[in-house]
């Protein structure tokens, strides 16, 4: 499935021209490759590494969805791997306690 199709379906944006915008920017990563184009191929297995506001969201792409559903619907295609949730992004101050 297409990176921008995949995207949309799971809600990560509201169109596919906003994630053909996003890709282009060339922030995504696949399996630890980086994205710049919008019609990479994406399977069941892979993971990706996109921005998400001002964090790092980390991804597996557990199946390829048939359609853009409900969030709910959207969520079963893939597992949160990042374990706090999300990762700061460069440029971000870390916690004090992680400068001990």
């Amino acid at each position: 499935m297409r990176m921008d199709l995949l995207l949309t379906r799971l809600r990560f944006a509201k169109s596919r021209s906003i994630a053909q915008a996003r890709i282009a920017e060339a922030h995504m990563r696949c399996n630890g490759a980086r994205v710049t184009r919008q019609d990479h191929d994406i399977a069941v297995g892979d993971v990706l590494t996109m921005p998400h506001g001002r964090s790092v969201r980390v991804i597996e792409i557990l199946a390829l969805p048939e359609r853009r559903g409900p969030a709910a619907e959207a969520r079963t295609c893939y597992r949160v791997l990042d374990a706090g949730g999300s990762i700061a992004i460069a440029g971000q101050k870390p916690p004090a306690a992680a400068l001990d």
